[in-house]
């Protein structure tokens, strides 16, 4: 139990804090929306930091309406490939797919990866559309247009279909099928959006920096960068809200209710690109997102973008950019 004269050291919400198994986050929860049936996720990459001059659209700010300077987060976003419709069937034990449809020629990227996980099957059939209870989309990345990534597999994952009744959502996928969506067609601007991706992993660290928790005094006998105490005898074993050295970083973490403000074509890449690129990353030259604030994940790291799950605040009208900051990233 923490002393009554401070909180405890780290939270406890991130337990087990061990590496993550993939780089590209995973999407393990979907919000419910209503109205026509439209996809609820994308994906783009991480490419870097700027600032941007707005007018404050926040109703309740002390600086509402007028023009503040804000740090932004960029990310591409070119098009996603649907390669097949997933559909689930719902029992007691949560969703389980019942049948599969996809295209009928995979791009040779696609059908290396593919072969390596199994073989592709369809095992959807028209007479079972009354014992389908959800569909999704299987999409696919297209690293190879964005010259920022050095890998160029693509990652293969899972997007779902909100709104309408399930024969719409089945019409809906089915209309999406062999061909690319945009951003576009996920969100828009002044809306909220969740980023979902891994952090930047900082590999073995010490009890100090890895929960902050303070240095022992000088005269301690061998250690001042250690904890007190593992914990009391009884029980006799120790806790995991023991705070200890371990693996920090490369984590999977949700960065909630990000407005984006702003969603521009491939033919507006001029208008972000900093003299010179973004470190580490260089130029972007597909579609690309503004997000309000930071985004987990260093760059290049694949991020994974759905609809707002706990959004509290009314979406903005309108948006208002006045300036982009375009100067060099470089130091110079």
């Amino acid at each position: 139990m923490a002393t009554p004269h401070h909180s405890r050291r780290g939270s406890t919400a991130y337990y087990p804090r061990k590496r993550a198994k993939s780089p590209a986050g995973r999407i393990r929860s979907w919000p419910e929306v209503n109205g026509a049936p439209k996809i609820q996720g994308f994906a783009g990459y991480k490419v870097g930091m700027t600032h941007v001059e707005m007018l404050d659209y926040r109703k309740t700010s002390v600086t509402a309406g007028q023009s503040i300077a804000s740090a932004v987060t960029v990310i591409e976003v070119p098009p996603l490939r649907v390669i097949a419709l997933r559909y689930y069937s719902d029992s007691i034990d949560g969703l389980k797919v019942i049948g599969e449809h996809w295209v009928e020629k995979l791009d040779d990227d696609l059908l290396r990866l593919i072969n390596k996980r199994g073989k592709v099957t369809n095992g959807y059939q028209e007479n079972m559309v009354d014992l389908v209870d959800d569909v999704r989309l299987v999409v696919a990345t297209n690293p190879s247009a964005v010259t920022g990534v050095p890998s160029k597999t693509p990652d293969i994952f899972e997007l779902k279909i909100g709104g309408g009744s399930i024969p719409d959502r089945i019409k809906f996928a089915d209309s999406k099928l062999g061909k690319e969506i945009p951003f576009s067609e996920f969100t828009k601007e002044g809306q909220f959006v969740d980023a979902i991706g891994v952090t930047k992993g900082k590999g073995f660290t010490g009890h100090v920096e890895r929960f902050g928790v303070k240095l022992l005094p000088r005269k301690n006998r061998k250690h001042r960068r250690m904890i007190g105490t593992l914990g009391p005898w009884h029980p006799d074993w120790v806790r995991n809200t023991v705070p200890q050295a371990g693996q920090m970083g490369f984590q999977q973490r949700t960065a909630y209710n990000l407005r984006v403000l702003r969603v521009a074509p491939k033919a507006e890449v001029e208008s972000v690109n900093p003299k010179g690129g973004f470190v580490s990353y260089g130029l972007v030259r597909n579609d690309y997102v503004l997000l309000h604030g930071s985004v987990p994940g260093p760059s290049k790291r694949l991020i994974k973008l759905r609809d707002a799950a706990r959004q509290r605040v009314v979406t903005a009208d309108k948006i208002t950019l006045s300036y982009v900051s375009v100067e060099s990233k470089q130091g110079d």
